[in-house]
């Protein structure tokens, strides 16, 4: 989960995105984009989509971490 929450916000970070745009774009709390890229919360697979269309990226790009 910390190597995904690091990726992501490396992704978020690509785009120019403030965790609170992030959050924002994606209809979730700025606190669970928090609690998602500190490895601390499981991410659902509804959460995967928005973030992954919030980012203009594939879902099956997330899982490019490693």
């Amino acid at each position: 989960m910390k190597a995904f929450g690091k990726y992501l916000k490396m992704l978020r970070n690509k785009a120019n995105l403030s965790q609170e745009d992030l959050a924002n774009d994606c209809d979730i709390s700025i606190s669970q984009i928090g609690r998602i890229e500190r490895g601390e919360i499981n991410t659902t697979i509804s959460t995967l989509y928005v973030l992954a269309k919030a980012l203009n990226i594939e879902v099956k790009e997330l899982f490019d971490f490693k």
